[in-house]
């Protein structure tokens, strides 16, 4: 007489996602960011599944071992999609009020980035509006913009602050960043960028201003652990290479790690000093030269690339992407949305890295995730769908990963889910709600 057969008990997870006809794992890569080939390799599970419980990743695999597996409360069925991680923006400046479309129209009828600047627009203008502005307000406009990014599928968002331009409005924003990470379930990392512009006030003493950033706000913002990073906008008409060396150098003293935006509109030289300061990322990158870039690579600093700002300002150039790759330097993409460029959608800066700087799908959707997760030092929690990770999971109604690149200007994403819980589900409802981390 045969035994009955006892059935395999089954785990019980939060969620089940099965029947992903990808699933892009992109394991493998959280001490070091992919570079060359390896941005290519996505390391894609066909028929896929993952379980999910109290917001972390307990399993990936086939769906027939997960299904033995696990007991979902919830289970998605992802057949005919594509399951990622949840995209991360690595360059933002998301705290802002007011807006700039009449600048728009004049960059239309041909004035340039400094032209408008130098007419005490642009930064300048935001600044104004921003000064104005309440922290609650701030929150406000931020709330708005995360959800905005949330339903594009991005759950992970850098912020920079750096239209303040005084100590008090300054550490304003910053406190306004810290409330949009405690508030939001997206993971906002907080940038401290004081040094974006010299301020009307300052107009004829930059060297003032520098020792202001110095010697005050940025003491300021450390005593008070408001940020992470410290950034500088290296160019013609804002610092020079002494001074965003100085600011970096005083920042990482102070516990800050140096980021800087480098050679946007001009090769003054900005990716040798994120070299020689040992940043963890390098910005724009528009018109670095080879050795920059070389250098770069040796020191291991991360290239966030920002296509949609060279295509809000009608540069018509764009960083060389393929070039850097083949040195073998890391690259990340984001959308450096801001009051001029304002873009919510990792899915459109995907498309335009591949159509204006070459960009496979592939490289560029590792750029989008797990290079962009290191380039925010957050490679350990999120940027690849692992065992032991945030589970920020992108569900997106395409039939493979190279629709990325090929539809633009749409929003392919159908469900999110941001830190374990389902926050985004187009199935159910229109439009996107605002999903708190208390919710």
């Amino acid at each position: 007489m045969n035994k009955p057969s006892r059935a395999r008990t089954r785990e019980s997870a939060d969620i089940v996602v099965v029947n992903a006809e990808e699933l892009l794992t992109l394991a493998g890569s959280n001490q070091k960011p992919r570079t060359g080939k390896q941005m290519s390799e996505l390391e894609i599970i066909t028929d896929g599944a993952l379980a999910i419980r109290e917001g972390k990743i307990l399993a990936v695999g086939k769906t027939r071992e997960i299904a033995k597996s696990f007991r979902g409360e919830s289970v998605l069925n992802a057949k005919g999609k594509v399951v990622l991680p949840g995209f991360v923006d690595p360059h933002t400046h998301l705290v802002f009020a007011g807006s700039r479309e009449d600048e728009f129209q004049t960059r239309v009828e041909g004035a340039s980035y400094m032209d408008i600047l130098n007419s005490g627009g642009g930064i300048l203008k935001t600044v104004k509006d921003t000064r104005r502005a309440g922290v609650e307000k701030l929150v406000e406009l931020g709330l708005e913009r995360l959800d905005s990014m949330l339903a594009h599928g991005t759950t992970t968002v850098e912020a920079k602050s750096g239209y303040g331009l005084n100590t008090e409005v300054e550490v304003k924003i910053l406190e306004a960043t810290r409330r949009l990470n405690q508030l939001h379930c997206s993971n906002v990392v907080s940038t401290f960028m004081g040094a974006h512009v010299v301020p009307v006030e300052f107009r004829n003493s930059t060297e003032q201003y520098v020792e202001m950033i110095v010697k005050e706000t940025m003491q300021k913002v450390a005593q008070h652990g408001l940020a992470e990073f410290c950034d500088v906008f290296c160019e013609r008409g804002a610092f020079s290479l002494e001074q965003a060396k100085r600011v970096l150098a005083n920042g990482k003293k102070l516990g800050l790690k140096p980021k800087i935006h480098a050679d946007q509109m001009s090769m003054l030289g900005g990716a040798e000093i994120a070299a020689d300061v040992g940043a963890v990322s390098a910005e724009h990158l528009n018109f670095s030269s080879a050795n920059g870039i070389k250098s770069m690579a040796q020191k291991g600093v991360v290239a966030v690339l920002l296509p949609a700002a060279a295509f809000s300002l009608m540069m018509g150039r764009y960083a060389d992407a393929r070039m850097m790759i083949d040195c073998g330097l890391p690259v990340a993409l984001g959308t450096d949305f801001n009051a001029g460029c304002r873009v919510e959608n990792m899915q459109l800066v995907i498309a335009m890295a591949c159509h204006f700087m070459r960009m496979t799908p592939a490289e560029a959707i590792t750029a989008a995730t797990i290079n962009a997760a290191h380039a925010v030092c957050r490679a350990d929690e999120v940027g690849s769908l692992e065992v032991g990770k945030r589970a920020d999971v992108t569900m997106l109604g395409a039939p493979n990963h190279k629709f990325l690149g090929y539809s633009f200007g749409c929003n392919l994403v159908e469900k999110v889910i941001a830190d374990g819980r389902l926050v985004i589900d187009r199935e159910k409802r229109d439009e996107p709600v605002f999903m708190s981390k208390n919710d």
